[in-house]
């Protein structure tokens, strides 16, 4: 656009000394001391003027074809341009809408979750709906007991069948969070410490009952696992309580978040796959020798068929030799006959 507007003033300068010269020329044509040379001068260069009137002309319409080609190109261009950025926004905020509906989604299952959180019936509920999602997602249906009343007389949330050892193991998922909510709602420093505090001892309490009623050697494994419903709570409480964290282990009551519990969940479903492959072997295994017990039996018996053979042979041979024998007794009797009849003949006579 500036080089059309440069073009334009350029063309108006021209114009503005091509008049001058006219007015020049008139001028002195009206001057009555020009001589006729003059006159004749002046003619032929009213008539280059006009030629180059002419040819200036042309070079004007031109350039005015020219500006007006390029400022509808221009004009296209931007107006191309303007419908795509037009397109290009009402895009962006079709994604700002779907992302402001997926934010207000969001927020309407944190608002639900904070609920759930803030009773404690619906927060056990939750926890174990977790935690029986995770199990079924992980192991075989016959590989865990819910709601499973041990011979103690406690019942608990999860029973994952190990073979021994270690044994079935007992999973719980009634946490306690109560302190822990009034942890994170508080905003001055020395009543996080205090809410951290009660939270601590109430984890080391739940540890203790977990401890006490879902460790029994006579029916369980030596160990048990405490369900956190959230990986941040896990989190926070290795960083902030250490000392809780290493008390669980030592009364083999293990922390478990929702990824931890997962590949705890792969490491039981590989000794669970391992048991049952062991197990495949042993049976095949007593088949085996059950099968070679058979095989060597068969053994003995064709053993045995073949004395019974040979013995039959035997007895064969013996019989075909005394038929021989009975064959030529019986040969000389018919031979022994004729000859007595021979002689009763000669006697007769």
């Amino acid at each position: 656009m500036n080089q059309e507007y440069s073009d334009l003033l350029l063309i108006f300068i021209i114009l503005i000394l091509f008049f001058l010269v006219i007015y020049l020329l008139f001028k002195n044509k009206s001057n009555t001391s020009i001589q006729e040379n003059d006159t004749i001068n002046v003619q032929k260069n009213i008539s280059e003027i006009q030629g180059s009137i002419i040819l200036l002309t042309k070079t004007v319409e031109e350039k005015i074809n020219n500006i007006n080609k390029n400022i509808g190109s221009s004009l296209n261009e931007q107006t191309e341009k303007t419908q795509k950025s037009l397109s290009d926004v009402r895009e962006r905020l079709a994604v700002i809408d779907k992302a402001q509906n997926n934010l207000n989604e969001l927020s309407a299952q944190v608002h639900s979750l904070k609920n759930i959180l803030s009773n404690k019936q619906l927060r056990g509920a939750f926890g174990e709906v977790q935690l029986e999602n995770l199990i079924r997602d992980s192991l075989p249906q016959n590989a865990y007991k819910f709601q499973h009343t041990l011979k103690n007389g406690f019942r608990v949330d999860c029973m994952v069948n190990l073979p021994y050892p270690p044994g079935p193991i007992c999973i719980d998922s009634k946490f306690p969070l109560e302190h822990y909510r009034s942890y994170v709602a508080a905003r001055d420093e020395n009543e996080k410490k205090e809410f951290l505090k009660k939270f601590g001892i109430s984890v080391l309490k739940h540890i203790d009952d977990i401890s006490t009623k879902y460790i029994d050697l006579s029916e369980t494994a030596d160990s048990a696992v405490m369900f956190l419903p959230s990986e941040s709570i896990y989190h926070e409480i290795n960083i902030k309580l250490p000392k809780i964290v290493d008390e669980s282990r030592l009364k083999k009551v293990y922390l478990a978040g929702p990824d931890n519990l997962m590949l705890i969940l792969n490491t039981v479903r590989a000794i669970i796959r391992d048991a049952n492959m062991n197990k495949l072997a042993s049976e095949i295994q007593v088949e085996v020798n059950k099968l070679l017990s058979d095989l060597n039996n068969l053994n003995d018996r064709f053993d045995k068929l073949d004395k019974h053979f040979e013995l039959a042979q035997k007895d064969l041979e013996l019989a075909k030799i005394s038929q021989k024998k009975v064959h030529s007794r019986g040969s000389k009797i018919i031979s022994i006959d004729v000859e007595d009849k021979s002689d009763n003949k000669k006697i007769i006579n």
